[in-house]
């Protein structure tokens, strides 16, 4: 039997978001009692939730259009399903600090300890050990993130996607804006808020699975992010 690794964060009202995107408001819209037709039940058993939130939500996934405007059209739902369904592998940075970057001989000699290959079409997941120390703390937006030279490199493997646990995969403010637009610019992806990946380093590569929702001309989607151990 497989196993599978869940990697990504529940959705619920009140979760934290990045700066000034949309909040998730979460309330019940049909009642079973309401539809038996029970009137002034005591009881009130959810049939359906209305949800409100953005494509940005939790454990997600970037679309090329949301990198920069000059990406326009190029929409969640004309992406390949390819680039959500690759084999991956986890790189250990629990040793980073708040807002502390990576580069890209850090990336390669983190290869070197796991003794892994980054292939064409991998998705490379970055281990930092932010979610599990600081989600929904005053630190949770001051997370670790990669360098401009480091998406540059990672783009030069011809990767499909890499995936981080924090709320942005550069630190803002010095790394971040310029990070998305070199993954517009190479044509590649990246995850935000992913968790259990400590569950995944020492153990070599997996299966990798991220499907986003089909959504028409969508910047990016949530994601039910798994590993898979054959």
């Amino acid at each position: 039997m497989p196993e599978i690794i869940d990697l990504s964060q529940e959705i619920y009202e009140g979760m934290p978001v990045y700066k000034s995107l949309a909040q998730v408001k979460m309330r019940v819209h049909n009642t079973h009692e309401e539809w038996e037709g029970i009137e002034n039940s005591s009881t009130q058993t959810p049939a359906t939730y209305k949800l409100e939130m953005g494509e940005h939500t939790g454990t997600h996934v970037d679309a090329l259009n949301h990198m920069a405007k000059e990406h326009v059209g190029k929409s969640i739902d004309t992406m390949p399903l390819s680039m959500f369904y690759t084999e991956g592998i986890c790189l250990d940075f629990s040793h980073k600090g708040l807002k502390e970057l990576i580069d890209a001989k850090e990336i390669k000699e983190a290869c070197q300890k796991a003794n892994e290959v980054i292939k064409t079409n991998d998705t490379v997941l970055i281990y930092t050990d932010h979610y599990r120390k600081h989600f929904n703390t005053e630190n949770w937006s001051n997370g670790p993130g990669i360098t401009v030279e480091a998406a540059r490199w990672l783009g030069n493997q011809g990767i499909a996607a890499f995936g981080v646990e924090t709320m942005s995969p550069g630190v803002p403010g010095i790394s971040n804006k310029e990070v998305h637009h070199i993954c517009g610019e190479m044509s590649f992806t990246h995850y935000e808020n992913m968790v259990n990946l400590h569950q995944l380093p020492g153990r070599g590569r997996f299966r990798f699975v991220g499907l986003p929702l089909k959504i028409r001309g969508g910047t990016g989607s949530p994601v039910r992010a798994v590993a898979i151990f054959e």
